[in-house]
């Protein structure tokens, strides 16, 4: 292990953490800290003028029959069949709550809806029929209903009367999806043609929208455009830029050390970065480097200001920047950062103020050499169990990502980065342990092949503000940052393990090669963010199913049915889906646990006096400490005299 070139007593075991870019790593040894960005500037853009907003104006409220809130639920949008219990794991819902849970999910504001019927149902053939259940739900809703149509697919084309708001549109929903005839419902939503951001340097962001290798970015943005998500940036910290500061939000300066800060002072509530320049002979470099705004660059992928005549586009151009400090001088301590994964999370820091702005993303474009540790991944659990997407750089080592951090960590999404023909880039890791891959550019074949953004034109301290091309897997991580606030935006009731699958499930093949291994493929946003909205494509979550049955002995030793996993990454989800079917004469008898590959149980279901038949339910279980891989068991005990049973089935859902 490497040390920093500095006394043993001002830092000490520092590792060697820097990724840099192919250039910088053939014309010199690495840049040795705990841990540092990733990128390399190789042109400046002049930057560009101003913005104009527009209003809407909100229809009157109306008298309701019904009233249903939004109920959060890790239900995914669309799914009206199976329903994933947020609360605890013995908890139980209503059938016509679980349609209200869906129906919010799916609802947005809409004057139509299509209404596809089951094949043996009166209301698939008959107009008729489809007419009187329109009316006859309608009037369950409080709204007036109108069937108009049968459409090529023999659906049901149903008129709401009037544009109807969301929370309007989810009682309709729900009348219709608590009717076992119906096989799903969606608006009908109103398309229009897709217009370019007006941004003057949005023709230069391929990574956007090329056929190639682009992100498929534009499609994503009719349906969201990431309202109402924080995604903290731990990083370099924040240069003032017009072109980022209207999605700016509080953030701090996590950097304890003095030395590393170069701010003249640790840790406080101003996350600005001064520059992270080092001179010859320092940070155990041969030679020196200018400030690189490595967070900046970040932030402006994930979220810079769209639309207002200027400069480049964001890829959740209504989400807001976190901006965490963690990187500064020679790059930054594990301490630091795991600090400030709890804090952007939502988590209690020992003398730094409660976040008033919890990210539901973390991007970390910053990584070393070395396996992931336990505090680390202590901190990502941690961070995953309330509810946060941790999204990493893969590294740029051209090498297996496995063995470096926190590309190797559990619970995240490890990202690798592709060039302009879609293809792995020359410099970014691979293996295993990587989830996806998302444009990164490759700017030794082409300035303009690398990923543009936001930066400042200071060598050493801030200067005017710029934009620049960049490569690195520090550029691809924040396109995924950018696509999981799209994804939660567009269903806030996702959970991180939701949000992951459905990148991964929806991504395109790579366009190019890849040795080694680049994950599910290319990320694709508009599919992912339709699935998710329920408008099409897979929300994802790799089941793996048990179709044996199992006798339950009466008052007898407990049964187990098992479940082997394979071809997982890291470790279970937070939110893991455990699908049971059992038949029973009385439920109240059955004791049910999950068993992990390790031997850790879960209790899902304790006895009680419920005479009810049969448990068919899907219970939810935070178990993001236990490797994902391995075998799983279903254990069922009937713990009273009188009454038997089976287990006819059950799933797990990563």
């Amino acid at each position: 292990m490497e040390a920093c070139a500095r006394p043993a007593s001002r830092l000490l075991d520092c590792t060697p953490r820097r990724f840099d870019d192919e250039a910088n790593r053939t014309a010199a040894p690495y840049r040795t800290a705990p841990y540092a960005p990733h990128r390399i500037a190789v042109s400046r853009c002049p930057e560009p003028a101003t913005k104009g907003t527009h209003l809407r104006t909100p229809r009157p409220a109306r008298r309701k029959l019904i009233s249903v809130a939004a109920i959060s639920a890790t239900l995914l949008a669309g799914t009206a069949t199976s329903l994933a219990l947020a609360g605890p794991a013995t908890a139980k819902v209503p059938a016509e709550q679980a349609a209200k849970t869906a129906a919010a999910a799916v609802a947005a504001p809409a004057e139509r809806l299509i209404v596809g019927y089951k094949s043996g149902a009166t209301e698939a053939k008959s107009n008729k029929a489809a007419s009187a259940d329109a009316e006859a739900k309608g009037k369950e809703a409080g709204e007036s209903l109108d069937f108009q149509r049968r459409l090529g697919t023999g659906a049901a084309l149903v008129d709401l009367g009037e544009q109807l708001s969301k929370a309007d549109v989810a009682d309709v929903v729900a009348e219709y999806q608590a009717d076992p005839q119906v096989a799903y419902v969606v608006p009908d939503r109103l398309n229009k043609p897709q217009a370019d951001p007006n941004d003057t340097e949005y023709s230069k962001q391929w990574d956007l929208f090329e056929t190639t290798a682009g992100m498929r970015v534009p499609g994503a943005w009719d349906t969201a455009t990431g309202s109402g998500v924080t995604v903290a940036v731990i990083d370099t910290g924040y240069v003032t830029h017009s072109d980022l500061a209207a999605n700016i939000v509080a953030g701090y300066d996590f950097i304890s050390d003095t030395a590393v800060s170069v701010d003249g002072n640790g840790r406080d509530s101003n996350p600005a970065d001064p520059g992270d320049w080092y001179a010859a002979g320092e940070c155990e470099q041969t030679t020196g480097s200018s400030s690189s705004w490595h967070g900046t660059h970040v932030a402006g992928t994930i979220a810079a200001v769209t639309n207002n005549s200027k400069g480049v586009a964001g890829i959740a151009y209504n989400a807001k920047i976190s901006p965490l400090r963690v990187l500064g001088k020679c790059g930054g301590y594990d301490s630091d950062i795991i600090d400030a994964i709890t804090w952007a999370s939502g988590g209690s820091v020992s003398g730094v103020p409660a976040n008033a702005n919890v990210a539901k993303v973390i991007n970390m474009s910053l990584g070393g050499g070395g396996a992931c540790t336990t505090a680390t991944q202590t901190a990502i659990n941690n961070a995953v169990g309330r509810g946060t997407t941790v999204v990493v750089a893969a590294g740029n080592s051209n090498a297996n990502a496995a063995n470096y951090s926190p590309a190797s960590c559990g619970n995240v999404i490890s990202v690798a980065a592709l060039n302009r023909t879609g293809a792995k880039a020359s410099y970014s890791n691979f293996g295993s342990v990587v989830d996806i891959a998302a444009p990164g550019g490759q700017t030794s074949t082409g300035t303009a092949n690398g990923i543009l953004s936001t930066l400042n034109s200071g060598t050493q301290g801030p200067g005017s503000e710029s934009y620049a091309y960049y490569q690195g897997t520090s550029m691809a991580a924040p396109h995924i940052a950018g696509l999981a606030a799209l994804a939660k935006s567009a269903n806030s009731a996702l959970t991180p393990a939701q949000i992951e699958s459905a990148i991964k499930t929806n991504s395109r093949a790579l366009p190019g090669t890849c040795s080694g291994g680049c994950g599910a493929g290319l990320a694709d946003a508009a599919k992912t963010v339709q699935a998710v909205s329920g408008s099409g494509g897979s929300t994802g979550g790799t089941t793996f199913t048990s179709s044996t049955a199992v006798s339950i002995p009466d008052a007898g030793s407990a049964v187990e049915s098992s479940i082997a996993v394979s071809g997982r990454t890291g470790n279970a989800p937070s939110a893991l889906q455990v699908g049971v079917d059992i038949t029973h004469t009385y439920r109240g008898d059955l004791v049910i646990d999950l068993v992990a590959p390790d031997g850790t149980a879960y209790r899902l279901k304790s006895s009680g006096s419920d005479s009810a038949d049969n448990v068919n339910t899907t219970y939810t279980v935070d178990a993001s400490s236990e490797t994902a891989n391995g075998t799983w068991k279903l254990r069922v005990q009937d713990v009273a005299s009188a009454d038997t049973g089976r287990i006819n089935s059950w799933k797990l859902t990563f």
